[in-house]
């Protein structure tokens, strides 16, 4: 059975220390005055906006790069992709971009007309692609179409078809088929 007792009194006891007053309210400060506001030294928008934030609140210059990812099993049709730092495609994605990075993994592809800096293909690309820098394809990587490119890195087992041309010359090639085949050295075919 239970002690009315002891269950009353634990009752009574959370009572009392409830009723007891808790420590003294902090002192209200009132906002400044106009005439103090006006008073104090101009600030620059940046500086105020630091101090708001209070320390370690700052955005990191790293945090402020757009990334996009498109995941396994999504499909993003008929879409313009722009001012974006890194596309990173795993599912489907048939669209025009304009980014920096493009990375399309073994599970990836992307069909329309793309502008990047550096693009590394693990999966699949169709379409016109202009690499400004590096293209690299990787060996599961499949890329078709109007490739232009600054550099071409081509591991073994990457394939590439289509026309092809550096950017440098601006000439077209001849269309291409190609596959990096095992070389002597087992290093990755430059263009």
């Amino acid at each position: 059975m239970l002690q009315r007792q002891n269950l009353f009194s634990n009752r009574e006891e959370r009572l009392r220390r409830d009723a007891r007053p808790s420590a003294p309210a902090a002192a209200f400060t009132p906002p400044p005055t106009e005439s103090a506001r006006q008073s104090e030294p101009a600030r620059s928008e940046k500086e105020a906006d630091s101090k708001s934030q209070g320390p370690g609140t700052a955005k990191s210059e790293e945090s402020s790069k757009s990334r996009l990812i498109v995941g396994p099993e999504i499909t993003l049709k008929s879409a313009e992709i722009t001012d974006c730092d890194t596309i990173v495609v795993e599912g489907r994605v048939e669209a025009t971009t304009d980014a920096r990075v493009m990375q399309i993994a073994e599970t990836g592809t992307i069909v329309g007309t793309v502008s990047v800096d550096i693009a590394e293909v693990r999966g699949r690309f169709e379409g016109e692609l202009t690499v400004r820098k590096t293209l690299v394809i990787h060996p599961t990587g499949r890329v078709s179409g109007k490739i232009r490119y600054g550099k071409l890195v081509i591991e073994e087992g990457g394939e590439v078809t289509g026309e092809v041309a550096t950017l440098a010359t601006g000439k077209p090639a001849v269309a291409l088929a190609a596959t990096a085949k095992p070389s002597d050295a087992g290093t990755p075919a430059h263009a």
